[in-house]
């Protein structure tokens, strides 16, 4: 009872951040952006649609591309990789898959993937609406605050221990506060609309117990069920407006036992969490690529080769072993981009975690599975103490001749304090994208996205991300 009365008493103290975070979004311009803000939008497009054009060709966007097909609807955007033209929430279903396909796309210390959902939706519908390139901008803007904000509020790490995976979950509040910007919706519509994606907001993690291909649909069906919120207020059909902090229901009680509901509106207009975007050099769990770096730079400075390794000890956050720590079978790409064994293993050998690192005929390569053996994973309190503010890893090699080296990173590569340049960004979307659609139109689409935002066309860049093929060598690969 003690509890319960607690609960109430914070929900009642929160009453109306719903209806704040909804009068934000309406009221953002891109004239209000600070220039670091401007600057990892810019990026995270460029980003976003390199995984994007990859992903296109990967089993899981090959059935939403046709399924997305089928559904047609009304052609107001393009259909990636497809020359037709459907609905914009049905461009976005498969999108959204697309980009985090292969789980390189973009992320946040909110334990969440917001470019996968942010940039369909802002290109769709930006498209739909034949709106500016600074209103696409503010679209962006608004979709990173309010992910961040309220993966945040939910705390993401309890959250996550309850089975919740929160890019499909606060996802929907992303999609639909970058559409109402570009519906030009009013402060109490949004907040209608919020209600309306929040009652949709759906992702589960199970699909680490067998490898299914559920996770990477949660950004494609959040994105969808953004826009259809957002159309749906635009016409006078009402969502809850106190979607965030109703104590029988709200998302954020009923999404955590410890929520934060302050976060929403804690220096709202004044800290841009979409600065604190992390971009991600690995094909792997954001919250392996610390353990990565650890590995990698103790393997180069030492010059040990996986026969040198008698045993390996890895140190990581409680919520980390959860997610990450099980032990690691071969039967899918995604357990091994998820599984911090493997993900210390194949680093140690290749010395990088690309594309080749998760092809079928290396995730189960017997002389990685022998290393793979020798890792042992525990609890670190004080990284677990610091996470998820900060993503740390903690590896320990010990070799055969009984040396024993160690290395904490606290902020790997792609993280905020330790980013990845433009040139790096640029250099990772094109072989990406040279690998889904062909370098030339690689470069073409990359030429209009970095001059989107300075007065580019959107329709144009939809068209040619529509028009791009797939490389037949992509089509025929097995995952």
């Amino acid at each position: 009872m003690d509890d319960l009365q607690a609960w109430k008493k914070q929900a009642a103290r929160h009453r109306g951040i719903t209806r704040e975070l909804a009068a934000f979004i309406a009221g953002l311009t891109a004239e209000a952006l600070p220039a670091g803000t401007r600057d990892v939008l810019s990026l995270a497009l460029v980003d976003a649609l390199g995984c994007g054009l990859y992903g296109l060709g990967t089993p899981w966007g090959r059935i939403l591309g046709r399924f997305a097909a089928e559904q047609g609807g009304a052609p107001e955007t393009g259909l990636w990789g497809s020359g037709e033209r459907v609905s914009a929430a049905n461009a976005v279903l498969l999108a959204g898959t697309a980009v985090h396909s292969f789980d390189f796309d973009d992320h946040s210390r909110a334990k969440i993937h917001p470019g996968a959902i942010v940039v369909p939706v802002a290109l769709a519908m930006g498209e739909r609406q034949n709106a500016p390139p600074d209103r696409i901008l503010a679209a962006m803007a608004a979709g990173y605050e309010t992910m961040n904000r309220v993966s945040q509020a939910a705390n993401p790490g309890r959250a996550r221990m309850r089975g919740w995976h929160l890019t499909g979950t606060a996802g929907t509040f992303a999609a639909v506060a970058a559409a109402s910007v570009l519906l030009g919706l009013d402060a109490d519509t949004t907040a209608s609309a919020l209600g309306l994606a929040g009652t949709q907001s759906s992702g589960l993690w199970a699909f680490t117990a067998d490898g299914g291909m559920s996770k990477r649909l949660h950004p494609g069906r959040a994105a969808q069920s953004g826009i259809m919120a957002a159309l749906l207020a635009q016409q006078g059909f009402q969502g809850p407006r106190l979607i965030l902090e109703a104590e029988d229901g709200g998302f954020l009680f009923a999404m955590s036992d410890t929520p934060r509901p302050e976060q929403i509106t804690e220096a709202l207009g004044e800290r841009w969490h979409t600065e604190e975007t992390c971009f991600k050099p690995y094909a792997c769990c954001g919250s392996n690529h610390a353990c990565v770096d650890a590995a990698m730079s103790l393997a180069a400075e030492h010059g040990i080769v996986p026969d040198d390794i008698a045993r390996i000890i890895a140190g990581i956050p409680s919520v980390v072993m959860t997610q990450t720590g099980f032990e690691y079978r071969a039967d899918s790409v995604l357990n091994a981009q998820m599984s911090l064994r493997y993900n210390i293993a194949v680093a140690l050998a290749d010395r990088q975690l690309y594309l080749e690192q998760f092809a079928p005929q290396r995730i189960g390569d017997p002389a990685l599975m022998d290393l793979v053996g020798k890792i042992d994973i525990e609890i670190d309190p004080d990284l677990d103490s610091l996470y998820p503010a900060i993503y740390g890893g903690r590896v320990t090699i010990v070799t055969r001749h009984g040396q024993s080296i160690t290395r904490r990173v606290d902020y790997s590569k792609g993280m905020p304090e330790n980013p990845m340049s433009r040139q790096e960004i640029e250099r990772k979307y094109m072989s990406l994208a040279t690998a889904g659609v062909g370098a030339r139109s690689a470069a073409d689409i990359l030429e209009q996205a970095a001059s989107l935002f300075a007065g580019g066309s959107v329709a144009e860049l939809n068209r040619s991300l529509s028009q791009a093929r797939l490389v037949e060598e992509q089509a025929a690969a097995s995952y």
